[in-house]
């Protein structure tokens, strides 16, 4: 279903469903001769559910904080719904859950989430956001009791009462089981349905992969890959060539044209190559390998690769 989402405080009217969730455009960020962001563009639809992924240092925090509005960016352009950052955050167009902080130990679930709603002129019904976070069984539980988990859908929660067209995250499954982190990302694809835009970070790659529309990889405050996660995952060049082999000849192996590693492990070797048949050739025709098993380079591997060096100008570290 297609929404289109009216600004009842502007003077006018409404931003049609084209108008991006996020824009930017030429962004950098300098904080002294640190460069964190290094001129970043980027756009995001309305609806999109977009992973922002990046080592440590790679500047994913000083960028979601300018989207924000909680920093300005030192150069470049950033909007959100067509709107100055601050401007969307104080509309109630935005909302971000952070992966710490943010909740009283004494207080119940409900109760947070309660005194939450009261800060807002209009919110969605408290029922109805325990009911998306799937946290309607442990309203009544102190916050000091719930797990890491709980906590975490109870912030997801609070950040759904103002209805918000662009939901931020961070780490959004830390600390949930994996029922739990199956119940909140089928809320988050049925969000995404009816129009909102949701953009997390995470260390779960996989999670990336499979719920995420579109995968935007950083480094170095820089966006160096930028698309759906089989598009990423075959950014990585090479494949996996997996064998059992005991007291494999490590050195004819690693002589072969376009092998980048062997690994020895047990009775198995592992060799990552450009040339998979190649290397499958070898071990069938010259070797008395077995259970040879030819895969392609996962998300992580592409992660790592690229994002696994440094640029050659670098100066200094980013956030």
């Amino acid at each position: 279903m297609t929404t289109t989402i009216i600004d009842t405080a502007a003077s006018g009217g409404s931003r049609p469903q084209e108008t991006p969730a996020i824009s930017l455009t030429g962004v950098t960020k300098e904080f002294g001769t640190v460069r964190a962001v290094r001129g970043i563009d980027l756009e995001i639809r309305p609806g999109e559910v977009v992973a922002f992924l990046g080592p440590n240092g790679a500047g994913k925090t000083t960028t979601i904080d300018m989207i924000l509005g909680l920093s300005r960016p030192t150069g470049g352009e950033v909007h959100v719904l067509g709107l100055k950052p601050r401007q969307a955050v104080a509309r109630g167009l935005v909302s971000a859950v952070m992966q710490t902080g943010g909740l009283l130990k004494d207080l119940s679930v409900r109760e947070t989430v309660e005194y939450t709603s009261s800060l807002f002129a209009h919110t969605r019904p408290v029922a109805q956001v325990l009911a998306d976070a799937g946290i309607t069984g442990i309203a009544d539980r102190k916050v000091a009791k719930c797990s890491g988990g709980e906590q975490q859908r109870l912030r997801f929660a609070m950040a759904l009462l103002p209805d918000p067209a662009l939901l931020l995250l961070d780490e959004p499954t830390s600390g949930m089981d994996v029922e739990g982190r199956r119940t909140f990302w089928s809320a988050i694809r049925q969000d995404a349905e009816r129009g909102r835009t949701v953009m997390f970070a995470t260390h779960y790659l996989e999670e990336a992969d499979q719920y995420a529309d579109r995968i935007v990889l950083v480094s170095r405050g820089r966006i160096v890959a930028d698309g759906s996660g089989a598009e990423i995952k075959a950014l990585a060049s090479g494949r996996t060539v997996r064998a059992t082999l005991p007291e494999p000849d490590t050195t004819a192996l690693a002589a072969l044209g376009g092998v980048d590693d062997v690994e020895v492990r047990g009775d198995s070797v592992i060799v990552h190559a450009k040339d998979s048949d190649a290397v499958a050739r070898y071990l069938l025709t010259e070797t008395t390998a077995r259970d040879v098993e030819i895969t392609a380079k996962g998300i992580e591997e592409a992660f790592l690769s690229l994002t696994g060096h440094d640029d050659e100008d670098d100066e200094g570290e980013t956030r």
